[in-house]
């Protein structure tokens, strides 16, 4: 890589590296010369509750994803000009909402937002490099959190793909397979520096499931997203490290997160006008060894985050993490990968204020709601095996604390088996 070159700008996890079916690879390359590449690939998600929660119980998701891309250089002779098109399809359950009892963080990853649909479409985006790849662009229907706040390192755990949860909880910050219209420009004035910002339409994360009725969408405001990375290589053995700060500004009309205040309190609690969201975060990992090979997944490494957003119109005002993810721990299993990470949650004030408001005065505090919301916290644990070039398989473990942000329900202990397969 030259000390110019932009790392990759979007990222679709795709975590199996390599094809099940080498025998395509003559056709890939056919293609590939010709202007046209593709990945389809599986993610199956099967996770039960055996502990605590509102009842013992599994529940399985999917996600077939369809990666396309398109060189207009050899197609159209568009030089430098690339068309990328993700389409999916999600179907499944939820083990969150039907066996644990919380409705705010999703202990499977590819539970679909909008319900199921045949062929979502999630991205379709033009990219170009200029000035020596040390500017790049992208412009169309975009997945916010697939460009900002996001990694690889995230997205082998589940709870965290592809942004922290109190990031991708509230409207603004587009997440699987919602897309929104926007762009985003990087630059890289120095080997270990690239700034990236960008403009995007914002509309609830449930308008236009499909993602082809682009013409029934309702834009709420615009979300502006800047994000500075320092990528370091450290030591003698060129240990990579990825230190992210963030800031985001939504400019949609947000009504704060009281929900209806009581007759009683009526004259002694008021609505704040409605008010802009902002979301702030740093983000870092660094390689603590490095182990079979010279790319930036060989290693094991720590990380850490923290996301702090305007706490009278979000979902959680701050969130904490910190992890790690260990390559090649056992002998004799030198691509094994073993990850584990602990994630603190705390709720916007306002919903808890307003939650204990109604309670005492004897009235519903919401759909699902068993008391007033505080705060939660999450254990996740995995072991990933590749089976075969193309396919791994990779046993969840979560332990969930104060599900559903109350202490009503009890801890839950959750198991199960992670499938990634490339064809």
């Amino acid at each position: 890589m030259r000390r110019s070159d932009l790392t990759a700008g979007y990222y679709v996890p795709a975590e199996a590296f390599g094809h099940i079916a080498p025998q395509l690879s003559p056709y890939r390359n056919w293609l590939a010369e010709r202007g046209f590449s593709f990945e389809f690939s599986y993610k199956g998600e099967a996770m039960a509750n055996v502990g605590g929660g509102i009842s013992k119980g599994m529940s399985y998701a999917h996600e077939l994803t369809f990666n396309t891309r398109w060189d207009l250089g050899r197609l159209l002779g568009l030089d430098g000009w690339i068309l990328h098109a993700v389409m999916m399809e999600r179907a499944g359950r939820e083990v969150s909402y039907d066996h644990v009892g919380d409705h705010h963080i999703l202990l499977s990853e590819v539970y679909s937002l909008s319900g199921h649909a045949a062929a979502h479409l999630a991205d379709i985006y033009l990219e170009k490099s200029f000035f020596n790849n040390r500017l790049n662009i992208n412009i169309g229907r975009i997945t916010l959190t697939h460009t900002y706040a996001t990694s690889v390192l995230l997205c082998t755990f589940m709870v965290q793909c592809s942004a922290p949860p109190a990031i991708k909880a509230d409207e603004g910050w587009s997440v699987y397979p919602k897309a929104n219209w926007g762009g985003t420009v990087r630059f890289k004035p120095t080997r270990d520096l690239t700034l990236r910002t960008g403009v995007y339409r914002v509309g609830a994360l449930t308008e236009n499931p499909s993602g082809w009725a682009w013409g029934s969408e309702k834009s709420t405001g615009i979300m502006l997203p800047i994000e500075l990375t320092w990528e370091p290589f450290i030591g003698p053995d060129n240990l990579p490290g990825h230190y992210k700060l963030g800031f985001a500004h939504d400019t949609s009309p947000y009504a704060d997160r009281l929900g209806t205040i009581p007759a009683m309190f009526a004259k002694e609690v008021f609505h704040d006008a409605t008010k802009p969201r902002d979301t702030f975060y740093i983000e870092a990992d660094q390689m603590v060894y490095r182990k079979g090979g010279q790319h930036q997944m060989a290693g094991g490494y720590i990380l850490a985050g923290y996301v702090h957003n305007t706490p009278s119109v979000s979902t959680f005002s701050d969130q904490v993490y910190v992890g790690a993810s260990l390559l090649g721990i056992i002998p004799h299993r030198p691509f094994d990968r073993f990850g584990v990470m602990y994630s603190y949650y705390q709720m916007s004030p306002a919903i808890t204020l307003g939650q204990r408001l109604r309670q005492l005065a004897g009235m519903s505090m919401g759909a699902f709601v068993n008391g007033p919301q505080t705060h939660s916290a999450i254990l996740e644990a995995y072991y990933g095996v590749p089976i075969r070039p193309g396919l791994v398989l990779q046993p969840e473990f979560e332990y969930m604390m104060r599900p559903g942000q109350t202490s009503v329900i009890p801890n839950a202990t959750l198991v199960g088996l992670k499938v990634l397969g490339n064809l």
